[in-house]
């Protein structure tokens, strides 16, 4: 028997829009000599900070102050809050499938991400305009894999969670919809998305 879907809900970065922390990096670099990987290193081993910024748990203002520093003062926030979000692209392939989608299905976005990137990088998307819904982590103040990031999207759908699909590149994220009953995939690149979504009778 064919399983009923109600719903679909995409991931953000990696799925319909790429990033590359790179660039940001060589931003910095070319400031100072050095102060890009001085930032990626920072970054890196005090990830904890980025996570709580996702949840919501840090305000921009504060955010921004801590990068700063870490940023020897060289720019200001505003060019930083710039820096920090020219790292995406979209995947066009990927956001022509969500208008097909909507035809038929409750459409939500479901993202780990934070207001600067939401104001200064990828707001602007007009792909954006097919969700009947973007599920953020730092509006939810959850991340994924928590339980209650996915929850918050039934909330909204008022459906069952195993007519929940979710597709997202991390496999944790991923797994973590499963635990909460959903169906999901790890987006391994469009051509298995569109095999993965065929299978369900999806498209």
């Amino acid at each position: 028997m064919q399983k009923k879907y109600s719903v679909v809900v995409f991931d953000l970065g990696n799925v319909l829009i790429p990033f590359d922390y790179s660039r940001m990096m060589k931003r910095f670099n070319e400031i100072k000599e050095g102060l890009g990987d001085k930032f990626a290193a920072f970054y890196k081993s005090n990830y904890e900070i980025h996570r709580s910024y996702e949840r919501g748990e840090i305000t921009d203002e504060k955010f921004i102050e801590k990068m700063l520093d870490v940023l020897e003062h060289k720019i200001d926030g505003e060019t930083f809050c710039k820096y920090f979000s020219e790292i995406f692209t979209v995947n066009e392939n990927v956001a022509s499938l969500l208008p097909r989608i909507k035809e038929k299905y409750k459409l939500v976005l479901l993202s780990n991400t934070n207001s600067i990137h939401r104001e200064y990088g990828w707001k602007k998307y007009d792909f954006l305009k097919s969700f009947d819904k973007l599920i953020l982590s730092y509006e939810a103040g959850a991340v994924k894999p928590e339980e209650k990031i996915y929850r918050a999207v039934e909330d909204y759908t008022k459906m069952p969670a195993n007519e929940h699909i979710f597709i997202d590149d991390v496999l944790e994220y991923a797994e973590g919809a499963k635990k909460c009953g959903w169906d999901a995939v790890q987006f391994l690149g469009y051509e298995k998305l569109l095999a993965d979504l065929k299978e369900r009778n999806i498209l």
